[in-house]
């Protein structure tokens, strides 16, 4: 018998836009997934040999590099920041799109542009893709660790910059802040166990290729 596939989604912003995807590649998350009473993490779904867990989207990259799921689908900032080597992400779904973006106050004090300094102090949940980014501009990165309420922090004097998820930048506008730089792109892969792929080959590099059918294309994750 088949040993049964662990998915991986993600609450938050990318998990509207997964489960018509995940729908379309033959996988519908059991009734009580969608009760918001529902306090479980686990559900099963129409397919016997697939099971779905629920976690944060930084999670689902633990789990699956780990092996305690074998696919996922989570950010590309995720994939990037934690550069697990155990993950391959063979699939860019093309939906949860946005940026990694750097802001500050609107009403910056003049003197203060990136160019004209060798330190930063930054609020991020990112702290490696910030401290690389900043790295090679030749700055030195002081990274503020916080896992939300990012726009609070120049507000408070906590950090002068930060740098956060943006879509449409009205959250940055509502709280003072403009947008200054891109880091990068964003759009949710498909990632995959690198171990369990070749050793569930029988089910698992076929249900890649439903969702690589659907995306209509590739995209290499490092």
């Amino acid at each position: 018998m088949n040993r049964p596939i662990t998915f991986a989604i993600p609450k938050g912003r990318i998990l509207d836009e997964a489960l018509p995807v995940m729908r379309e590649a033959g996988i519908e998350p059991e009734p009580g997934f969608f009760d918001k009473a529902n306090r479980a993490l686990e559900f099963g779904t129409n397919r016997d040999d697939v099971r779905i867990i629920r976690v944060r989207a930084f999670d689902v990259a633990t789990f699956v590099a780990h092996g305690a799921a074998q696919i996922g689908i989570v950010g590309s900032d995720v994939v990037e920041e934690f550069g697990y080597s155990e993950l391959y992400a063979p699939v860019d779904l093309g939906i949860g799109k946005c940026r990694l973006s750097v802001a500050e106050p609107k009403d910056a004090e003049p003197g203060q542009a990136l160019s004209t300094l060798s330190h930063v102090r930054v609020a991020t949940k990112y702290p490696e893709l910030t401290r690389r980014w900043f790295a090679a501009k030749g700055l030195q990165a002081e990274i503020v660790k916080l896992n939300g309420a990012m726009e609070l922090a120049p507000a408070l004097g906590l950090t002068r910059r930060i740098v956060d998820l943006v879509s449409t930048g009205q959250t940055l506008k509502e709280n003072g802040l403009v947008e200054t730089e891109t880091i990068m792109d964003i759009s949710a892969r498909l990632i995959v166990n690198r171990a369990a792929f070749k050793m569930m080959s029988g089910t698992l590099p076929a249900l890649v290729e439903r969702f690589r059918a659907i995306a209509g294309g590739v995209r290499e994750a490092a």
